[in-house]
């Protein structure tokens, strides 16, 4: 049972409130309570002493609130008030408490861990009036429902609602609304539920476990590391893969190979582009690259072989594949998705889903719900959804278009089923028709939902495939080639084909050679994460929840334990590497709490999970961890101190006051700045040399590239010599001189190209 000082709950109900006798879940939660009764806190005392200094009427009248005759609706945000007050009419009185009215204090720990880990409850600052106009206008509503979010969160919500409210427990007072239609809103008003107390359970033990590691492992970092850092369950998980990464990165030692590409025609306009692949009979590649082709004589011997000898075709292979449809999205798909399609940090991602989900005005429809609830991990969809989706389907592309029956999704590992996927309220309300009523932002997120929601319920998409090879003596050729038979799916949701089309050929038909060319390569080590590549290991790894996915790497920034690269790519920052280091060594291993290991974390998760469901209870989850978080704990605090580096000295002297220059790091990256800081204030930026000389004056005057950045934040690179010498270009200069014209090759994206003549190469390496 949750036991707070706050309150206590599941089969305990306020002293003044008589014990729940209708619910089977609080009958149930009865029999494993305690029989001794919790005290409520000094605010929920507060509130009571007021209370009784006059009677509810008249309360009421002295606070010139009321909601007689009407029903009290209480939600979160104000924006969702707005939409409900349009829904719902005037017989209700739709307030909103602006997220948690309740929380632990900042200031201090607040988790009583010798009397069960009772957390103390106070009311969040500036929510004191908030609170008063709710328990006024509860006075004299001839009802009371609990409308904040249907997950976790929003149920720990609504129990701290009903306790400062005097709602019993066993009063079915909460509605929980999965989407924001009419439809929707008016069918979940009239069938409320009692409050999910094991949910809240799921979720106070949650909110229990980050405090007690966050406010017993941070002031250990201040006081061996620096003032000022912190530390958690999720986050130092994320920190820790984004220094594994980098560990990665910096152990690769980059291995030579060569690309060798043969173009050859054939009759009736036909022209190929093969690979060379094997050698003898003997395959050359290994992960999709040429890796033994280890260097330019043997890239020259192959070259040799195919000029001289006849290219033969020895089969021609083509098949038909389908391609099933992506599922609907899910909290972490769609964060995903938008960081990759439409450039938006996940935090931003959420906000922007969570205006959609909470009303937009749309001419003609009036203030409506655009998506179901953005927070869940599951891929299911409701039965009435699907059959409006596959009219809209038959009627604007056919039956063609329509698989005989819906298709269907699982998510993988332990999904909370009680959501359905991102979704579309209205499927008739296409992008294009409510895009005048939508911000750019909004409208390209909703765009983006509805389309996938869509194409799921859609046809397989059939491709052609197709593989050449051919011989040129001790050489193998190949050639991949990919085409589109029937889009299916793919008229809504793009269908990536990484071949291109391929003309047919007949085995045994002499091709006629036309050039070929090498190309020396070096392996690429592991890509870093991105925000949202993170958000996907994390959820691979069964880490965080769809809920907290958005502010781990927020988090992260804040602390300058990460940064954001040139590329978008995570980078730890030399702090973040010392925080990691520590917590490894103290907080790794088999005999201690590993809040750093993956497996760890997630069998946390899993025990949350568990606690929704009734398998365990929230104090022996919390009293576990406790035992071998506590004991670590105490070992870690006889480490030494670690020292922080000292910023890296420069080499010259500040033009203003002569002081030495020295490298520090901001909360916006590295720069360079006068030793006599306060004192002197001169600071300018890092030139960020990329080891390629400049190829107006390089060779001349010794000038390098640098990285620089546009008054409008744009990469582009220009010569260290600026303003002496003024080469510039947008895109990052190799180095290497173009074969057809002789100028300088620039890198764009995956490819090599000259800027001059168009001259480009394709980089078939990949990042991921």
């Amino acid at each position: 049972m949750i036991m707070a000082k706050a309150v206590s709950k599941k089969g305990e109900v306020p002293e003044k409130k008589a014990a729940p006798k209708k619910t089977k879940k609080a009958t149930e939660t009865k029999k494993v309570g305690t029989k001794k009764k919790v005290a409520k806190p000094a605010e929920t005392k507060r509130i009571t002493a007021r209370k009784s200094a006059a009677p509810k009427q008249e309360r009421a009248l002295l606070s010139g609130k009321s909601a007689a005759g009407k029903t009290l609706v209480v939600v979160e945000s104000p924006s969702k008030a707005k939409t409900l007050s349009k829904i719902l009419g005037p017989g209700y009185v739709i307030k909103s408490s602006v997220g948690h009215i309740r929380d632990l204090p900042r200031s201090r720990m607040a988790i009583d861990i010798e009397h069960d880990f009772a957390p103390e409850y106070i009311l969040v600052k500036g929510k004191a009036s908030i609170k008063n106009e709710l328990t006024a206008l509860s006075q004299t509503a001839k009802g009371v429902l609990l409308a904040s979010d249907p997950d976790r969160e929003g149920e720990a919500i609504a129990w701290h609602l009903a306790d400062l409210l005097e709602l019993p427990l066993d009063q079915k007072c909460r509605v929980r609304f999965y989407e924001i239609t009419a439809n929707a809103v008016r069918d979940a008003v009239a069938h409320p539920d009692v409050i999910d107390l094991y949910k809240v359970d799921a979720q106070q033990a949650r909110r229990v476990l980050d405090r007690l590691v966050g406010y017993t492992l941070s002031p250990l970092l201040w006081n061996k590391i620096r003032y000022g850092l912190s530390a958690g369950r999720v986050q130092s998980v994320a920190l820790d893969l984004i220094c594994q990464r980098e560990r990665e990165i910096e152990k690769f030692i980059p291995e030579e190979y060569w690309n060798v590409t043969v173009k050859a025609d054939a009759s009736l306009g036909r022209a190929y582009e093969m690979k060379v692949d094997r050698w003898e009979g003997k395959s050359l590649w290994k992960n999709n690259l040429p890796i033994m082709i280890k260097d330019k004589e043997f890239a020259e011997t192959i070259l040799e072989e195919v000029r001289s000898h006849d290219i033969i075709v020895s089969e021609f292979r083509p098949r038909e594949s389908q391609r099933k449809p992506q599922p609907p999205f899910k909290t972490s798909s769609v964060q995903q998705e938008a960081a990759r399609r439409l450039g938006l940090s996940p935090r931003r991602t959420m906000r922007v889903a969570q205006d959609l989900y909470e009303g937009i005005n749309v001419p003609g429809q009036g203030h409506i719900g655009m998506i179901t609830y953005m927070r869940t991990d599951s891929l299911r969809l409701a039965a009435e959804a699907l059959s409006a989706c596959r009219d809209y389907v038959a009627s604007r592309w056919g039956s063609r278009y329509l698989p005989g029956k819906p298709n269907a999704y699982t998510a993988a590992g332990r999904s909370q089923d009680a959501h359905e996927a991102i979704r579309p309220t209205d499927v008739t309300l296409t992008p294009d028709f409510v895009k005048n009523a939508l911000t750019t932002e909004q409208f390209k997120l909703y765009d983006m939902i509805w389309r996938r929601f869509v194409a799921s319920q859609m046809s397989n998409a059939v491709v052609a495939n197709s593989t050449l090879l051919a011989d040129a003596g001790r050489a193998g050729l190949r050639q991949f080639g990919e085409s589109l038979i029937f889009e299916g799916w793919s008229a809504v949701w793009p269908l990536e084909l990484k071949g291109e089309v391929m003309a047919p050929a007949e085995a045994g038909e002499r091709l006629l050679f036309v050039s070929a060319e090498k190309e020396r390569r070096f392996t690429r080590p592991p890509a870093r994460y991105s925000e949202s590549t993170l958000i996907k290991a994390l959820e691979e790894e069964g880490v965080g929840r769809p809920s907290t996915y958005a502010t781990i790497v927020d988090t992260l920034y804040s602390r300058d334990y990460v940064e954001k690269n040139e590329d978008k790519r995570l980078v730890p920052t030399s702090l973040g590497k010392i925080v990691d280091d520590f917590l490894l060594k103290y907080f790794n291993g088999e005999n201690v709490a590993s809040i750093v290991d993956t497996g760890f974390t997630a069998q946390m998760e899993k025990e949350l999970d568990e606690i929704e469901e009734d398998k365990r209870k929230w104090l022996d989850v919390v009293k576990d961890f406790w035992i071998d978080f506590s004991r670590t704990v105490d070992l870690a605090k006889d480490a030494e101190r670690v020292p922080l580096p000292e910023p890296e000295p420069m080499g010259e002297d500040c033009p203003e006051c002569g002081n030495p220059l020295v490298k520090k790091r901001g909360r916006f990256g590295e720069f360079i700045a006068c030793a006599g800081y306060p004192g002197c204030k001169y600071t300018r930026a890092v030139l960020k040399v990329i080891g390629v000389k400049c190829p107006k004056c390089g060779e001349t005057e010794g000038g390098d590239i640098v990285k620089r950045k546009s008054k409008k934040g744009k990469t582009f690179f220009g010569c260290s010599r600026y303003p002496d010498c003024d080469y510039v270009a947008w895109n990052q200069p190799t180095g290497e001189k173009c074969p057809e014209c002789g100028n300088v090759l620039q890198k764009k994206g995956k490819a090599t190209l000259c800027s001059v003549c168009g001259y480009k190469l394709r980089d078939e390496s990949t990042d991921e």
